[in-house]
């Protein structure tokens, strides 16, 4: 076994999108090869509803999934394919946008006014960019949740882990997307395959993970509730952790646990060409892309 050793701290930073919705960006719009295959990560979260009501109007996509997580409230979406529906709290949404699709994504908050979720963008490979477009929307309830005896809950969303799966399948980078919570003090050490680009992003909570690149000896100095815990500081709300290459990482939560998204996926290793929603491989593929969404012929007829 091999602990991946940290790439990168860094903590999402306020962005706004759509029609002025305030949200956290953890990383977008920079080296797509940094986590490739994975190209954005949104932090969606508010309790003021005038920060998120006007959503995310019409808008296109072409060549990437978007992958919608919601913890709180709704999001109702619509596509130019006459598609209709509601995510709830607990709910995934994962499209794949593939030859083009026109969407809109309206955030409500629950009773309490509260948003929360997180959106997510990984990249197709080139024998998929132009493939149909497909929704798998998912509830809550199929969700498989594992639970180890030191009260550690894992989400599987999709992939495999700890004897589950998840229920979204057919994805091209072969993504692992778990919901971890690890209680108080707890010192957790989870697999990752060692072909995948991986990160972490706290969302509640905080924790320690450690680092390979850590002189020997000093990996484990600090005290958390009483026990040993990596030499960094500690890991706490909106907090992106990068790591490199390795098979498992370890973490130590904080007094108060940590919840984590742990993302995984193969990378793709191909040339990027972004602009806005639409991502392909060349810019004459990006300026075509542009030339069919004003010409009316962005939208593809079914095979």
């Amino acid at each position: 076994m091999s602990l991946r050793p940290i790439a990168g701290i860094r903590t999402a930073q306020p962005h706004i999108e759509g029609a002025g919705v305030k949200l956290h960006r953890a990383f977008g719009f920079q080296d797509p090869s940094e986590l490739d295959p994975f190209l954005l990560f949104d932090d969606f979260r508010n309790e003021n509803p005038e920060d998120y009501l006007r959503g995310f109007p019409w808008h296109p996509h072409r060549g990437i999934e978007t992958i919608t997580y919601v913890l709180s409230g709704t999001v109702e979406h619509g596509d130019s394919l006459g598609n209709r529906g509601t995510l709830g709290a607990g709910d995934v949404q994962w499209m794949t946008a593939g030859s083009g699709i026109l969407h809109q994504e309206m955030p409500a908050g629950n009773a309490q006014g509260q948003m929360h979720g997180f959106q997510l963008w990984g990249n197709l490979p080139s024998g998929q960019k132009m493939c149909a477009p497909r929704y798998q929307d998912v509830k809550g309830t199929e969700i498989p949740e594992v639970i180890d005896d030191d009260g550690t809950r894992v989400k599987v969303i999709t992939g495999e882990f700890w004897g589950k799966r998840g229920p979204v399948d057919g994805i091209a980078a072969d993504p692992q997307y778990l919901d971890i919570h690890v209680p108080a003090g707890v010192k957790k050490t989870f697999r990752i395959d060692t072909y995948r680009r991986a990160f972490a992003y706290v969302f509640e909570g905080a924790a320690a993970f450690a680092d390979a690149s850590a002189p020997q000896g000093v990996l484990l100095e600090k005290e958390v509730a009483g026990q040993e815990v990596n030499i960094r500081d500690m890991s706490g709300n909106r907090s992106l952790i990068r790591f490199g290459t390795g098979d498992e990482i370890t973490l130590q939560a904080g007094p108060e646990g940590v919840r984590f998204l742990l993302i995984s996926g193969a990378p793709i290793e191909e040339p990027v060409a972004w602009h806005g929603p639409i991502v392909m491989n060349t810019q004459a593929e990006l300026q075509q892309a542009f030339r069919e969404l004003r010409n009316g012929t962005f939208i593809k007829p079914a095979h």
